[in-house]
């Protein structure tokens, strides 16, 4: 059957919509564009048959990811040792396959959803897509709906729910949008506006600071990626990060060099530790990432320190490719990419004692970690304040390293906590626990990030509870709309 113009239409409204929700996200932040782009996926929508709306829901997933997450390109042919056609194919690929989740979203949705209260029903399955997102296949959270209203006026709603609260109120507003400006059903206005207004009553300080702050040095070396883990770059790394720290030991409590900061194995890392330590004032902290080899020959992507510090931590929830290999008897060796240097880590425990250094107890999440609400909230349940230490080397100069702080501020928020993140080239910063950046480095640049932040106690309702009140509510939300009738074109 030949497609017929409304069908093209919704295909094209699909494309716009994705590309919509990538401006949502820094560094665009035009949060503004994600009801419209919810709305242009929910209008329509009831006249396709599951296989029509599950290539809507692709296409979308494609506009999405393809403008969103540009950056694994960059990763993958600057960095992974891979020539320009097979990088642009297997960026083709990841794309391809990460719209699929928007693809069966739909697909299921029109399968087993009829109309009835299809502004909520919509909303919820939407979520659940997300949650789906987030954990099968190790998961990718990255560009969820709600990751894009730090600065909104539903930010209020981040520390009572977290990320999927807000992405759920997003699809909300923007169904219960389409309903009130296109079908003129002007009850709807009293609900988009509780959503809008709601957080304008929430309390705006969920946890209390310290009487005093404490004072931090976040060291960015800005080294070459692709020397790194050469003899040369070795020695650059020490004799940077010696530098930056004596440049700054009489002005801070603790010192944080970011993940990896020495490429080299902690056995051979803690001479010079050692020594920069002894040359700092009594009572100071410094921290570094590392790696760390134990006694099975398995490698950690980890968190250590010397002087006024207890405690380590190594990273639990790894990034496949990057620091393992699915199927690694099938594809190591296949290509350059698949042999990355430090691609073969284990998995850190799930339960880890918090570290402590200058008296205050750290959160940690290395890198990637950060995107993980849930990981992060059971780190603050512990902790005075999140510590994040990265490589955004990988991200080059694309908007990978910007979706990546924004991503980290929403956990603050959320939490209550500031988040001190240290990186490699950028963006270093200084994020108070209401989300707001209280300092930040300039990209691409050697420099010291010298700052305070305040030590923070008390939880949130969402550190409490984590993600499960938002999960239920939108599995609740899908309810109503069960049939047992199949719709037309099964």
């Amino acid at each position: 059957m030949r497609p017929t113009p409304a069908f093209m239409l919704q295909l094209l409204l699909a494309l716009v919509a994705g590309g919509f929700t990538t401006l949502t996200a820094s560094p665009f932040e035009l949060w503004w564009l994600g009801p419209v782009a919810i709305a242009l996926m929910y209008v329509g929508l009831h006249t396709l048959t599951p296989a029509q709306a599950a290539l809507k829901g692709w296409l979308y997933g494609l506009a999405l990811f393809a403008s969103g997450t540009s950056w694994v390109y960059v990763s993958i042919h600057d960095y992974g040792y891979t020539g320009a056609p097979l990088a642009v194919f297997l960026t083709a690929l990841f794309v391809a396959v990460l719209a699929l989740f928007y693809a069966g979203t739909l697909w299921l949705y029109r399968r087993l959803m009829g109309a009835r209260l299809a502004l909520l029903t919509f909303a919820g399955a939407w979520v659940l897509g997300e949650i789906l997102r987030t954990y099968l296949f190790t998961g990718f959270p990255w560009l969820l709906m709600g990751s894009g209203y730090v600065d909104s006026p539903l930010a209020g709603w981040a520390p009572v729910g977290g990320v999927y609260l807000l992405s759920l109120w997003v699809v909300l507003s923007g169904t219960l949008g389409a309903e009130l400006i296109l079908r003129r059903q002007w009850w709807a206005a009293a609900p988009l506006a509780a959503i809008w207004l709601i957080p304008l009553a929430l309390p705006h300080q969920w946890a209390t600071p310290a009487s005093e702050p404490t004072r931090v040095a976040l060291l960015q070396g800005n080294l070459p990626q692709l020397l790194k883990w050469t003899p040369e770059g070795q020695r650059t790394a020490a004799n940077t990060y010696s530098r930056l720290t004596a440049e700054v030991a009489d002005d801070a409590d603790i010192i944080i060099w970011p993940e990896t900061a020495l490429p080299m194995m902690e056995a051979q890392a803690r001479p010079l530790l050692e020594r920069v330590q002894a040359n700092l004032p009594p009572g100071v902290a410094l921290i570094t990432g590392i790696v760390q080899l134990d006694a099975a020959n398995q490698y950690y992507n980890s968190v250590i320190g010397v002087g006024n510090v207890d405690g380590s931590y190594q990273k639990e929830h790894l990034v496949p490719f990057g620091e393992y290999l699915p199927l690694e008897s099938v594809l190591r060796g296949a290509i350059d990419f698949f042999d990355l240097p430090m691609s073969s880590f284990a998995k850190g425990a799930s339960k880890q004692t918090p570290m402590q250094a200058a008296g205050i107890s750290l959160g940690n999440a290395i890198c990637y970690e950060i995107i993980y609400s849930q990981l992060v909230a059971r780190r603050a349940q512990e902790s005075d304040v999140l510590l994040t230490v990265s490589n955004d080397t990988w991200f080059g100069a694309s908007i990978g390293p910007h979706q990546h702080l924004q991503m980290a501020r929403l956990r603050a928020l959320e939490n209550g906590r500031y988040v001190i993140r240290a990186t490699s080239n950028g963006i270093t910063a200084i994020i108070d626990d209401q989300g707001s950046i209280v300092a930040r480095a300039p990209q691409f640049e050697t420099t010291a990030l010298v700052g305070e932040f305040y030590a923070m106690e008390g939880l949130t309702p969402f550190t409490r509870t984590g993600n499960w009140p938002a999960w239920l509510l939108a599995a609740l939300m899908i309810l109503p709309g069960f049939r047992l009738t199949r719709c037309r074109g099964e």
